[in-house]
């Protein structure tokens, strides 16, 4: 199984060397530092083995108060007795009946991102015997995510990988699955973590070729030419105010057995490289973030280069649209009315709702494709935050069957989505005297649902579930597992979609 699909042609991370030791004895790893996890209420699994090579070290702390268990609490000890590495680290993941895949995750991660702060050699993991198989992978997947950082550019880094990480007491075909997903989210967070000037339409299709060659993916790249060929008038508006040409990327990854199929599954992502706001022009303040406003993008291409790399039975399809939102004397306008490559015309009230008619050319697209579902991410609208704050991503649907499984696939690997409403009422709040449709609805209530209710529009009668990543796209704060910038959201809970439907086959 390949883990070298991380390595892009730009601004490469070295990539740390993973591998498991099922029989490792803890006591004797001859490492930097060994991290342990300790649950807040319960003494078991790998803390005893650490408890008595000590002489009882961690009990004595806990007694004192100096450690806890606390979700996410970070203790180091120095040269500890009884133990070979030169400092073990004490994370906290709270009370035993509230750990889950996601509290993992975010713990793996934050003694990564913790530790990564100087370079260290060897760092070892110890896994616990009661984690389910699927728990550890997210475990594996936060600790390889966690060491990397937005500091991309900085030439003293924030951040710096393992050259070497060992899981213990960890089955090898497990560690190596969370290590591929974990790489998934670190492509997508660098993407994010992008500037503007570095990453735009034409430089993204190179990233996407790039890695489609590593991983086995068919590609192929839509340039401006073949844009007008297939009438993609709602992208091609969008992206007239740019010196920068727009592109569409189609990637196919056909698993085993899946050479003669339909897609599965297809994932569709916003890929605004940099959204000004156009003419609707956006605050300084507004506009410093909007390098991520093309986290769909790229948790749709972090998502299936995993899903290639993890050789998951199942056709997917990844679908992302390329474009600049700028204010050049070309740049589309208010009142403007563009035609659609479905033939649907979208009257534009807002510039900055660009988003949505990007999409509107990408959903059609992949509608000709026929796929069994289609899940799209989109950093939105500011009215999803509104709703539901910075971590929660919002979801809409056409088709429950199918929506329900992705919210089961998110909540399982601890990503945090909230169904809205998709009534017919809505519908109206979108209609256009002028055109057929426009592109923002009557006035700010409900933002987010007359968004995803354009979208709809263009899916024809195939399910489809929309996934507005606005808020939990960047950090635009420190969480514990990261610093700040991307945050690679959506891409496990994309694989772990693709998991269920290819279990049902």
């Amino acid at each position: 199984m390949s883990c070298e699909f991380l390595h892009s042609s730009q601004n490469d991370f070295t990539n740390s060397a993973i591998q498991a030791d099922p029989s490792a004895v803890p006591a004797r790893l001859e490492a930097d530092v060994l991290v342990v996890f300790f649950e807040s209420d319960c003494v078991r699994g790998p803390i005893v083995e650490i408890d008595e090579a000590t002489g009882g070290l961690r009990q004595e702390l806990y007694k004192q108060g100096e450690i806890t268990g606390k979700r996410y609490e970070c203790v180091p000890l120095y040269v500890p007795q009884g133990l070979a590495c030169k400092q073990l680290l004490v994370v906290g993941i709270g009370p035993r009946d509230e750990v889950d895949a996601g509290v993992l995750y975010e713990a793996s991660g934050t003694a990564a991102r913790r530790l990564s702060g100087k370079p260290r050699a060897t760092v070892g993991f110890l896994a616990d015997g009661n984690w389910s198989n699927e728990q550890l992978e997210q475990a594996v997947s936060g600790a390889t995510m966690g060491v990397s950082g937005e500091d991309l550019y900085r030439s003293e880094k924030h951040q710096t990988p393992f050259e070497k990480t060992i899981w213990l007491q960890a089955p090898v075909e497990v560690v190596q699955r969370g290590h591929v997903i974990g790489d998934g989210v670190k492509l997508a967070r660098r993407l994010v973590n992008m500037p503007p000037d570095d990453l735009y339409p034409e430089t993204f299709a190179e990233e996407a070729a790039t890695i489609a060659g590593r991983v086995g993916l068919e590609i192929e790249i839509w340039d401006q030419a073949r844009l007008e060929r297939e009438r993609c008038g709602a992208l091609l508006a969008v992206a007239r105010g740019s010196t920068r040409s727009p592109r569409i990327v189609l990637l196919h990854y056909r698993g085993p057995g899946c050479n003669d199929t339909d897609p599965e599954v297809a994932f569709v992502g916003k890929g605004v490289t940099f959204d000004s706001g156009g003419l609707s022009l956006k605050t300084s303040e507004g506009m410093l973030a909007m390098k991520c406003d093309m986290a769909g993008a790229a948790a749709a291409l972090g998502a299936i280069a995993s899903i290639a790399a993890l050789k998951i039975p199942i056709h997917v399809v990844a679908a992302v649209g390329l474009v600049e939102n700028m204010t050049g004397g070309n740049a589309y306008k208010l009142g403007d009315v563009v035609t659609a490559r479905s033939g649907t015309t979208i009257e534009i009230h807002n510039t900055d709702a660009e988003g949505r008619v990007v999409l509107a050319d990408v959903l059609d697209i992949v509608a000709d494709l026929k796929p069994g579902c289609i899940i799209d991410a989109a950093t939105l609208t500011g009215a999803c935050m509104v709703a539901l704050g910075r971590d929660i991503a919002g979801v809409f649907t056409n088709n429950q069957s199918s929506c329900d499984v992705l919210k089961d696939a998110a909540r399982s690997v601890g990503e945090r989505v909230w169904q809205l409403p998709m009534d017919k009422d809505f519908d109206s709040q979108i209609s256009s005297n002028v055109a057929d449709i426009k592109n923002v609805g009557d006035g700010r209530l409900g933002g987010a649902i007359t968004a995803a209710k354009l979208l709809e529009r263009f899916v024809r009668d195939i399910p489809w579930t929309h996934v507005d990543i606005a808020g939990p796209a960047f950090a635009d704060k420190p969480r514990p597992s990261i610093a700040g910038g991307g945050t690679g959201s959506m891409v496990r809970s994309f694989i772990e979609f693709a998991k269920r439907i290819a279990s049902k086959k």
